[in-house]
């Protein structure tokens, strides 16, 4: 009776359900219908949040494969710094790019492409690395601790199926015996009863640590480096000094903890630069070797010392070191204006525009003419022959150097509008509003005169000499840098050379009162490599006969 009562009452709720549904109405929910919702909420998968993501972050940062992309990435990001010139070391160089090609120098340097090192995407790469071997070698290393503290296993049962098996007959063969054999080996032993453990090759997981560890030491370095160092670029012309000061330098980049009192107060003075080429054969012109003769004051008062500056010979002094980077010609010039006043007598330095023969452009602005300013544009030529209606240079060294005006221009040279130029050009809307005197006139030698026309004054070419570009830096992180290097490198050979290994040996056979057989009974030994593709039948081979000369090896 009950069950027709309950049938009957299920069929009521599916014809009411059924009305409902054709009247357009949404069926209502039995007790049932309820209750089965309330079960399928219950299963229904749930979104990560913000801390399920943030260890997924953090987990997929710290695994192995993505601090091997992002040291991958790290070494391939440095890659531009070295094909393209950057800003702050070839400066020069990298006007010269914006010239030559104007349309992709500006999409390199929208992507930083001249200063990789300060990039925000190679500081990105940086620090995400920095993060990453953090998180692999912290754990890593305190796995490996206890590890090291961990004593070897005890042997399997069936000694046979291991990779590497012996068995001999062995007379007086104690389980100390053989444990004092495998020590001499360098074995890590354990004993038991009627067994002897031992393992060797830790060296391998800690030669893996070192190498990372060393990476982060690196990176540390580097770090400490930008931030408690500094660098700086100057142009020095032969006959003139140079003073460790901020205001000295033509660039000058400090660390975040650098101020002007951390730089060292050295000064020098360049006395004579030389460069050496070859002068005959198919090498004709290809540089030999670059000196510059310094007289160096390492502080205030201290006496001055004589010092051969080279490309790979910087000078050092208390850990700032100054490096040759670039070298070029300075012509004298002496200018005499239109009331025959000297308005101009100097050296000045030539951008080279021919590095196979050192043809080199000149820019000379002399605001102090009367009664007009002077701009001048002037090549010059280290050895200069003829060629049909030109005059051009056949090689680097200064032969038979000439300086050619190829523009002399009279005018207001826009040096009062507060805007900085560049002591290498004339300022293109400068330059239009100015009235020109000269156009390619024939070469100047040393001790020759040009007269301006309409009596602007003259131009005498009075003699050569050479400027250099220094690079001055000061990096804590240098010697860190260095030593973590060399950690690197020994923890990679460790890493890559060691293997680990375990051989285990079961003496005697235990009879069923517990009693060994110690005069003579059979002696198994087993081995096997932790190291994948590594082979150790060699090895084993050794430690048998070790255990009992003679023995013919069963190694499978």
């Amino acid at each position: 009776m009950d069950q027709r009562i309950r049938a009957g009452d299920l069929m009521e709720e599916v014809e009411q359900a059924t009305r409902e549904r054709e009247a357009g109405e949404a069926p209502r929910a039995t007790p049932a219908t309820d209750s089965g919702a309330e079960d399928r909420a219950a299963v229904r998968p749930v979104g990560l949040g913000v801390v399920g993501w943030a260890r997924w972050f953090w987990r997929t940062l710290t695994s192995m494969r993505t601090a091997l992309i992002l040291l991958f990435l790290f070494a391939l990001g440095s890659i531009p710094g070295s094909i393209w010139p950057q800003r702050g070391v070839s400066d020069a160089k990298v006007a010269q790019y914006f010239d030559d090609s104007p349309q992709l120098a500006e999409w390199l340097d929208r992507f930083w492409l001249f200063d990789v090192f300060k990039a925000p995407w190679f500081a990105a790469i940086y620090l995400l690395l920095f993060l990453s071997l953090i998180g692999c070698v912290l754990p890593r290393t305190m796995t490996h601790l206890r590890e090291l503290r961990r004593k070897p296993p005890t042997p399997p049962r069936n000694l046979a199926r291991l990779p590497q098996h012996a068995s001999f007959e062995a007379e007086g063969l104690t389980v100390e015996a053989v444990a004092k054999r495998l020590r001499r080996m360098r074995f890590r032993v354990t004993t038991g009863p009627d067994w002897v453990a031992a393992e060797k090759g830790y060296l391998r997981e800690t030669g893996n640590l070192l190498f990372h560890v060393a990476l982060l030491g690196l990176l540390i370095a580097v770090g400490a480096g930008a931030l408690y160092g500094y660098r700086g670029n100057v142009l020095v012309v032969e006959g003139e000094g140079f003073a460790n000061t901020v205001a000295a330098y033509d660039r000058y980049m400090p660390g975040q903890q650098v101020n002007a009192e951390s730089l060292e107060p050295f000064s020098f003075t360049v006395k004579d630069f030389q460069a050496s080429y070859i002068a005959k054969g198919e090498r004709r012109g290809q540089p030999l070797d670059f000196q510059a003769d310094l007289g160096v004051t390492d502080a205030p008062g201290a006496p001055e010392r004589d010092f051969a500056l080279k490309v790979n010979d910087p000078l050092d002094v208390n850990g700032t070191l100054t490096y040759l980077i670039d070298h070029g010609y300075a012509p004298t010039f002496k200018i005499t204006d239109g009331k025959g006043q000297v308005a101009f007598d100097g050296p000045v330095p030539c951008l080279v525009v021919q590095p196979a023969t050192f043809t080199s452009e000149c820019v000379i602005k002399v605001p102090d003419a009367q009664p007009e300013q002077l701009g001048l544009l002037v090549a010059f030529l280290p050895t200069t022959v003829p060629m049909n209606d030109q005059w051009i240079s056949v090689f680097p060294g200064a032969a038979n150097p000439t300086a050619q005006v190829y523009g002399a221009f009279a005018g207001d040279l826009g040096l009062k509008n507060g805007r900085p130029q560049s002591v290498y050009e004339l300022e293109p809307t400068s330059l239009k509003k100015m009235k020109p005197l000269v156009m390619k006139a024939d070469p100047l030698a040393v001790g020759k005169k040009l007269d301006l026309p309409n009596g602007a004054g003259s131009i005498e070419f009075t003699g050569v000499k050479e400027w250099i570009a220094l690079q001055i830096t000061h990096d804590p992180g240098r010697l860190p840098a260095f030593v973590a290097s060399a950690l690197a490198v020994v923890g990679l050979v460790l890493s890559l050379t060691v293997r680990r290994r375990r051989v285990w040996v079961r003496i005697g056979s235990a009879s069923s009162e517990g009693r060994r057989e110690q005069d003579r009974g059979p002696v198994e030994v087993g081995g096997l490599t932790r190291t994948e593709g590594s082979d150790f039948s060699e090895e084993f081979a050794e430690i048998v006969s070790a255990l009992n000369p003679g023995v013919k090896n069963d190694a499978r």
